[in-house]
């Protein structure tokens, strides 16, 4: 366990800029305690100092993880963030989308959202911009990006996509094994 890099830090805030605009100083100035990110095995968790304290306890090699992971490092170097953040993003997102009840199983199934699934969206929402998908309930479902704008939606037929999958709750059931941490 580390602190991040230069280069790794302004990865990981490039991301989840992206998301979260210039709410991420809200992850790290929060009155509560003080939180940061550490690097454990190229994923990147978010934790409290004081557990972070605690974790340096223990052997490297027997850390499986602490805090929250944000997401990982791949094997070329990008940053992915995780559907484990999502309850961050959710939180602290500038783009949102909400699903009606009849869509929420198919988004949760991993598939795209189309426009008839769709029940609202937030004002403004761009093409390519990240966006949180919320239920009706407002519980966050996952997270993906438009793939038109909120303008060409008006215009699109029932059945054309609006928001592009990346990850979602059911993900984190279908892949619990890779997604808890790195135990290799």
């Amino acid at each position: 366990m580390r602190p991040l890099t230069e280069d790794q830090t302004r990865l990981v805030f490039e991301k989840l800029a992206r998301y979260m605009g210039k709410n991420i100083k809200l992850l790290l100035d929060r009155p509560d305690e003080e939180h940061c990110f550490r690097l454990h095995k190229n994923r990147v968790y978010y934790a409290p100092v004081r557990l972070i304290r605690q974790a340096t306890r223990v052997p490297k090699d027997d850390l499986i993880c602490f805090g929250v992971c944000v997401g990982k490092f791949t094997h070329s170097g990008k940053f992915r963030v995780e559907v484990t953040f999502l309850d961050y993003l959710g939180n602290y997102a500038l783009g949102k989308v909400w699903l009606k009840k009849s869509s929420e199983m198919s988004f949760l199934y991993g598939n795209h959202v189309v426009k008839g699934g769709v029940a609202r969206f937030t004002e403004g929402a761009v093409k390519n911009q990240a966006v949180v998908v919320y239920n009706e309930d407002d519980i966050p479902l996952g997270f993906g990006v438009m793939a038109r704008s909120v303008v060409e939606c008006g215009m699109a037929g029932p059945e054309d996509l609006v928001v592009l999958n990346q990850a979602d709750l059911g993900m984190y059931l279908r892949e619990e094994g890779t997604l808890s941490a790195a135990a290799s």
